[in-house]
């Protein structure tokens, strides 16, 4: 958990989904998947791949399964992964934090708000990413390494909770991919829905999101119709 203050009572947690929503990455995956996909002969789509951006790499091997009517052995899903880690290392000086990411993370931390990191990444690239958050050291971060299962299962978003000492109830996951606000409904959280990670306004709606901004920046300039706001006089 970051900040430098003590936290405030009353106060909801907020779970941050990581690419797409706090940093701008999304299609340095897509690309990392269609390349590791084309080093083992399969062609997919951009598209397609964009669709499944968020699951986790396990999920998303056994969806492309079915995408392209092809056996993926567990040897071969492990391979593709690898690659797919690779593709995203090799394209790390590509990838920037989101508008307002750094800022947004900053404020609720000055303002006593506990939140946290979720993502469906493995630790060796996720945590390389969220260094380019410049958050503080002891900031939770829960990656796909941690959980039984990933989005849309509500495992990540259950582990941030608990390690914030909130109430998943009492949460908003903050994500951009029908994914997150899937995993969410699951986890009993409301569901904040951002477009910086390439899904529309509507489809987020009808994953169940609660609210729908344009970025960081824009969820931070409206914080207040979540019920979070600084105390009068801070």
């Amino acid at each position: 958990m970051s900040g430098s203050g003590a936290l405030r009572t009353g106060l909801p947690g907020l779970l941050f989904d990581l690419d797409g929503t706090l940093v701008d990455s999304v299609y340095q995956h897509v690309l990392a998947w269609q390349e590791a996909l084309a080093e083992e002969g399969i062609d997919l789509s951009v598209w397609r791949i964009h669709r499944r951006i968020g699951m986790s790499g396990g999920l998303f091997v056994r969806a492309l399964a079915r995408e392209v009517g092809k056996q993926i052995s567990p040897e071969l899903a492990e391979r593709l992964q690898q690659l797919h880690g690779e593709g995203v290392a090799r394209r790390l000086s590509e990838i920037r934090p989101l508008p307002g990411a750094r800022e947004l993370l900053r404020h609720l931390s000055a303002i006593g708000v506990p939140w946290a990191i979720a993502t469906s990444g493995r630790a060796g690239t996720a945590r390389r990413i969220v260094d380019l958050l410049g958050v503080p050291e002891g900031t939770v971060v829960i990656t796909r390494d941690e959980v039984p299962y990933a989005k849309p299962n509500p495992d990540l978003f259950l582990a941030a909770a608990g390690r914030l000492g909130r109430d998943p109830r009492d949460c908003f996951v903050v994500g951009d991919s029908v994914w997150d606000m899937l995993a969410a409904r699951r986890a009993s959280s409301l569901g904040i829905g951002l477009l910086s990670g390439g899904y529309g306004r509507e489809e987020l709606t009808a994953a169940g999101t609660y609210r729908v901004y344009d970025d960081p920046a824009d969820l931070l300039a409206h914080l207040d119709e979540l019920g979070i706001r600084a105390l009068e006089g801070s």
